[in-house]
């Protein structure tokens, strides 16, 4: 065979091998996976819930998201404030739910976004409690949510609540269902972004790490 039929076989190969591969990626993933090299992102703009009885912290912030392509740990920045700057701060649980729904507040997202009807803590949105300090909280986290595939949380709201989560230990019915968190003070809806968000935070974020070392590392010194 001629040497240019060779390499014109080749060539048709590679591409179709290359076209095969984008897409096994375009049908199970949104477009922005290979826009922005094999990673997802997405941002939740945390508000009050609009039925926020009166004496309850107005909470305001954002959530992140980080994930990539297939299968890579979900990565989440929380960032919320409006908290009282108390000497003694409430943990306060932080939740998926079921549906991107505010047309009643935070009160219309549902229950916890639980695919597997598995018992609390075990969703893959249970994030935890979160303590506030000097009113804020800024914490970064890995969660068994997802981005991708059918289970994508993309879509579904973040709720933050008056109290601690009891991590399914209260001895109720409520304790397996929500961890008897109290009232839902503040929420949003998951929508895919682009990374320059999560890019600026993550660095401030870090920023604010070292220094707490430096700090933390001087007063151990002293």
């Amino acid at each position: 065979m001629p040497l240019h039929g060779s390499m014109n076989i080749q060539g048709a190969a590679l591409l179709i091998l290359l076209v095969g591969c984008q897409l096994s990626v375009s049908t199970d993933t949104p477009p922005e996976v290979r826009q922005y090299n094999s990673t997802l992102y997405a941002a939740c703009k945390m508000r009050p819930s609009t039925s926020l009885p009166v004496g309850l912290p107005k909470v305001y912030g954002q959530v992140l998201f980080k994930q990539e392509y297939p299968q890579g740990k979900l990565k989440v920045l929380l960032q919320f404030s409006g908290f009282p700057t108390e000497n003694a701060p409430v943990p306060r649980a932080v939740h998926i739910h079921q549906y991107g729904d505010l047309s009643q507040g935070c009160d219309s997202t549902g229950g916890h976004y639980n695919p597997h009807g598995v018992h609390h803590p075990n969703h893959p949105g249970d994030f935890g409690n979160f303590v506030a300090q000097r009113g804020k909280i800024n914490t970064m986290i890995d969660s068994e949510g997802t981005l991708f595939t059918g289970l994508s949380v993309i879509g579904r709201a973040v709720v933050i609540h008056e109290k601690e989560d009891d991590l399914g230990r209260g001895g109720d019915a409520g304790s397996l269902l929500s961890g008897n968190a109290g009232r839902r003070l503040g929420c949003c809806i998951i929508g895919i972004s682009p990374p320059s968000l999560w890019n600026m935070k993550y660095k401030a974020y870090n920023v604010r790490q070292e220094k707490r070392k430096l700090v933390d590392g001087g007063l151990q010194g002293s």
